[in-house]
């Protein structure tokens, strides 16, 4: 298993030094020469370093090496998206170094031989990969969470996992030695107590174990470790990030909404004029949860008719097939340059560049009644972007994007927010992150039906 683990690195390298390549040429043969102030030998390899570097950083933050997770055509996506974001970081670079604008042709063709490696690369990269690691026998256990096994074929994961066995939870701890000829095992939606027991059989015998999370299992992931009473301890208390981050969290909103909205107010009268055609109002106010509970008006473009909701019921959309959203909100919509009004709330103070999404007070008691924890996401201020948008979908049960908001309050950290603003851009060319709820769907609870 050793060597496997370090071929599978070497492979990831061997991305990022065929990423650099095309970039190294580009600047010994046409941008090395042409700087103000040439460097030595030593200085062209420092900057051939920084792009390999920057390289590595931005496909972790887009999943550019996760062979084994992402198709052949995510694999690529995500390796050009991070090789845009470096060339780009790269050319600004080098405009500074040659004190004008230089030729960007170079920087394109860099760009297009990138994506012909990527291609070239992840095609080639999981055929080894499922060389070197095979399907694992899989078995399933669930209790109250079922579905794994579609979600598993959905994903296209049958060359990662090949599920010889369904198991209740109840089956599974009358007889633990059903799992012995396992290699992996899929826990899903079962109770701590029973869990822990599959995990220790688990741990004993090798058997690499997936599990679905519990709302406890989150808020104890971002648990202290201490020692009282000569007792190892864990620190477990509401969200409470330090003075720093948080006045450093304050700063970065301010400065970053208040420049962005200056770069793009060109695009934003641009839109403006466009939802004005069909003679409604540009903006559209409605009411919002954010830190502790408080309510205030979120900004955004409107997307759908003036009268979309004129029974007064708060409702979910229902994406492309919702008729109430106009053919500019469609647009607007799948781009998210509806939110961009957000900026202004930023800068107010109601909001913060990343946090959990505000939701409505109508829907959020909605989901309370069914799920009390939901309340526990308003511990941090609401966020234009956050980790659920990043890893969920619009149309995610509010279970699931209640886990993923906890994660993110569990750990505060001004390089998370960095990492999920980056991420952030992935996902705006994605369709499956603008998917609607059910046609009738209120909410995203399953079975809330009007």
């Amino acid at each position: 298993m050793f060597f496997k683990e370090l071929a599978l690195r070497l492979m990831k390298l061997l991305n990022a030094f065929l990423m650099t390549m095309p970039f190294a040429i580009a600047w010994f043969a046409y941008y090395a020469e042409r700087i103000a102030e040439p460097f030595y030998n030593m200085g062209n390899w420092l900057v051939i370093a920084l792009f390999f570097l920057l390289y590595i950083a931005f496909g972790r933050v887009y999943g550019a090496f996760w062979i084994s997770l992402n198709r052949i055509s995510e694999s690529v996506y995500s390796q050009a998206l991070a090789a845009c974001m470096v060339n780009g970081i790269m050319y600004i670079i080098t405009c500074l170094l040659m004190r004008h604008l230089p030729d960007i042709w170079p920087v394109l063709g860099v760009f297009a031989a990138q994506i012909v490696i990527s291609a070239i690369w992840s095609f080639l990269a999981h055929i080894a990969f499922y060389i070197l690691f095979p399907a694992t026998k899989t078995i399933i256990v669930y209790d109250e969470r079922q579905g794994m096994e579609k979600l598993i074929h959905e994903y296209g994961f049958e060359k990662k996992f090949t599920v010889i066995k369904t198991l209740t939870v109840d089956n599974c701890i009358n007889n633990l030695d059903l799992l012995k000829n396992a290699q992996t095992v899929f826990v899903s939606g079962v109770h701590s107590h029973e869990r822990n027991i599959i995990l220790k059989y688990c741990v004993a015998n090798n058997i690499m174990m997936y599990l679905i999370p519990r709302i406890g299992d989150v808020l104890m992931s971002g648990a202290q470790q201490m020692h009282m009473f000569h007792l190892p301890m864990l620190r477990v208390g509401r969200y409470n990030p330090s003075p720093w981050h948080t006045i450093a969290k304050r700063i970065f909103d301010v400065v970053s909404a208040g420049a962005l909205f200056l770069v793009i107010s060109p695009l934003m009268l641009i839109t403006a004029i466009a939802i004005k055609t069909d003679g409604g109002p540009v903006f559209y106010k409605q009411r919002r949860l954010t830190q502790d509970g408080k309510e205030f008006d979120v900004l955004k473009f409107r997307s759908m008719r003036v009268d979309a909701e004129k029974d007064g019921v708060a409702r979910l959309s229902t994406g492309d097939k919702d008729d109430r959203i106009t053919k500019v909100g469609h647009f607007i919509r799948k781009v998210r340059i509806d939110e961009l009004p957000q900026l202004l709330n930023i800068i107010g103070g109601s909001m913060s560049v990343v946090g959990p999404r505000p939701e409505r007070p109508e829907i959020a008691s909605q989901y309370v009644k069914e799920m009390p924890e939901f309340s526990l996401r308003l511990q941090a201020k609401a966020g234009l972007t956050g980790y659920a948008q990043v890893y969920g979908k619009y149309n995610t049960t509010p279970y699931d994007k209640l886990q993923m908001d906890l994660m993110y309050i569990a750990h505060p950290s001004f390089w998370e927010d960095l990492r999920i603003i980056f991420a952030t851009i992935k996902i705006l060319f994605v369709p499956e992150s603008t998917e609607g709820v059910a046609e009738g769907q209120k909410t995203a609870m399953s079975g809330d039906k009007q």
